[in-house]
């Protein structure tokens, strides 16, 4: 059973080195072909070098010594072409290692691209369910392990095999009888090699894993410094960062003990091998068996040598080897994962009224905004304006499929309400919202857009026509104008400054080093959290959508900052439709319906005066009365 795993991760390690290879010569095709071309040159002078001793003993120095001759014109010519053939074999040898830094380089660019392309296209659900400092990992150690694969590893192993392959058809033309202790000692150190890279490369893979753990485990506890501190939880950080440190010290430990016991083993291999053959040959060339000469000798000795060397060679490269496979297997498991689908056909697009008052669409900007509805069944184009109004019909939602979280969810939005979600911690509010704009499908019900299901509607134009202000602020690197530009990335720099006035951030901007123009990194670190959010608000309001989703927005807000915000927060609502989560439900009371969730299910429904008079739940969370 053991021998049998043994050989399933043996195959499918080379599965993954041959599927690294087709994507590196999907890029690369044609220098590839020149490195093979540069090493087969290389091999075919590394031959004729070990076989010149033939010539050197058989061809000059054993009939100089019988004659007596001091001629050494023709050996002075051979030595000149051997000279030749070395030096174009040093310089085929340079090309190719040269060619292939830039094909291994620019391979592990593409591989960067397409797996950045690749996790931008993947669901929200995969990044709720990994850790990103594993993704991370990905990126830096896995994609950086095929470096030592491509630029070396695989050269060499091509190398080795023109090598073996030149020098077996040599020394059989040579003498097969000499050839077959080479060709045993070849298989043994084969033999050795494949056991010895299998049980190393199933550490190799546990190696990768720790290590994407370790990684995840640094970026946890950078983001939670200040939680870590305010616990005073230290010590037993520092004691869990122990274990999972162990486990990659203890996996890697075992991944290079089978890995660097190979090298020698095969090179002590190697040396009996050329004892053995020195040994052989003497007795053959002493007693002229088998038309052995002293030349014969002194060539086979060498080409045993360059016969049984690459096997070590690529034994010193099976740990990089197996280590890249174990890399590259998470790197493709990353660029398999199935891409968000989308379905929609239904268009956002600029639109205009013609002579006639009908919509059409625009090619310019003109802040209106109209979906743009094909008619599969008749072929014709229809434009309806966006509104914003928004209708939940029945709607169940679960993570899993097993676990319904959101029950018979019904809601209807018109263009221009203000809708507020209230509840406890955990009762479903941001789902909904998350729903809404498509970060998750529902499992049953119907959401509709301005009359249109949102599965009809391009996800990258549904959410461009939403606004969305999360509690959890992220900020990038690069001005504070980028910043709110990364709402409309056309917007002008007036646009941006208008946006920061109507969420009241334009005040402590221009009171920054730089104003607009100060430069934010670490998320923002300069920033305290209330102006972060400020931001956030400056960046939805620039992007002027139909539709808002302020997901406690203004929670980490002091009461004196929430006032002017809310003066901005209520100009940017006015005219849209808007959906809002809030605990502070001071911020909810003018709101056209409040909806209050708990377990899931909307509870209660109206203004806030009705459900101020209903006497429920709203009126106990708002007067903090829960008396029975």
């Amino acid at each position: 059973m053991k021998k049998r795993k043994t050989k399933a991760q043996f195959s499918s390690a080379s599965k993954i080195i041959k599927r690294v290879i087709k994507y590196m010569l999907h890029y690369y095709k044609i220098p590839f072909l020149l490195v093979v071309v540069f090493i087969l040159i290389t091999a075919i002078a590394t031959v004729v070098g070990a076989t010149f001793p033939q010539t050197l003993v058989d061809d000059y120095i054993t009939p100089m010594l019988a004659s007596g001759s001091k001629d050494f014109s023709g050996l002075a010519s051979d030595l000149f072409r051997l000279a030749c053939i070395m030096g174009t074999g040093v310089i085929t040898a340079f090309a190719y290692n040269r060619i292939m830094v830039n094909v291994s380089q620019g391979t592990m660019r593409h591989l960067r691209d397409d797996l950045f392309r690749r996790m931008e296209a993947l669901p929200i659900k995969y990044f709720d369910t990994h850790a990103h400092g594993d993704i991370m990992s990905v990126y830096t150690n896995d994609v950086d392990t095929l470096r030592q694969l491509l630029s070396q590893s695989i050269p060499q192993i091509i190398n080795a095999v023109i090598t073996m392959t030149a020098t077996l058809i040599t020394m059989i033309l040579l003498n097969p009888f000499l050839t077959i202790l080479s060709i045993i000692t070849a298989f043994v150190m084969l033999t050795v090699t494949k056991n010895f890279s299998s049980i190393s490369g199933r550490y190799y893979v546990h190696q990768q894993i720790d290590l994407g753990k370790v990684d995840g485990f640094i970026e946890e506890m950078l983001d939670g410094q200040k939680v870590v501190k305010v616990f005073c939880h230290e010590e037993a950080a520092k004691a869990d960062f122990h274990k999972v440190n162990e486990r990659l010290r203890n996996s890697t430990n075992k991944a290079s003990s089978y890995a660097n016991l190979l090298m020698p083993v095969n090179a002590n291999i190697g040396w009996i091998s050329y004892a053995l053959m020195a040994i052989l040959g003497a007795i053959l060339g002493i007693n002229g068996w088998a038309g052995v000469t002293i030349g014969t000798v002194v060539t086979f000795v060498g080409l045993n040598k360059s016969f049984t060397n690459p096997i070590t060679q690529v034994s010193q490269q099976i740990n990089f080897v197996v280590n890249a496979a174990a890399g590259a297997q998470r790197v493709f498991d990353l660029m398999d994962q199935k891409p968000e689908l989308d379905e929609g056909y239904v268009e956002l697009v600029n639109a205009k009224e013609d002579e006639n008052g009908q919509l059409v669409e625009s090619d310019v900007r003109t802040n209106l905004w109209a979906w743009k509805h094909p008619h599969k069944a008749d072929g014709t184009v229809t434009y309806k304006k966006v509104e914003g109004s928004v209708v939940l019909d029945d709607v169940d939602f679960g993570y899993t499929e097993d676990k319904i979280v959101l029950h018979n969810i019904s809601l209807w939005a018109k263009s221009g309400q203000k809708i507020a979600f209230v509840g406890a911690t955990g009762a479903g509010k941001t789902t909904i919202t998350n729903l809404i704009n498509r970060f998750y499908d529902i499992a049953d019900g119907k959401i509709r857009y301005d009359g249109i299901n949102i599965n009809k509607i391009k996800k990258a134009d549904l959410r461009r026509s939403l606004g969305i202000v999360l509690q959890d602020t992220h900020l990038f690197t690069g001005t504070v104008m980028d910043n709110i530009r990364y709402g409309k990335l056309d917007a002008t720099d007036e646009d941006c400054i208008n946006a920061a006035k109507l969420a009241n951030a334009d005040g402590f901007i221009r009171r920054l080093p730089d104003g607009y123009n100060t430069m934010l990194t670490g998320d923002g670190a300069n920033l305290s959290q209330g102006q972060r959010q400020l931001l956030a608000i400056a960046r939805a309001a620039v992007a002027d959508p139909p539709a808002l989703i302020l997901d406690e927005a203004t929670s980490s807000i002091d009461t004196r900052t929430e006032k002017l915000v809310q003066e901005g927060m209520d100009a940017l609502m006015k005219g849209r439709t808007t959906f809002v989560i809030a605990h502070r439900l001071s911020t909810v009371k003018n709101s056209d319906c409040i909806m209050v969730m708990e377990q899931g299910r909307i509870i209660e429904r109206g203004t806030h005066d009705e459900l101020i008079e209903a006497k429920g739940k709203y009126y106990q969370l708002y007067t903090g009365n829960f008396a029975e």
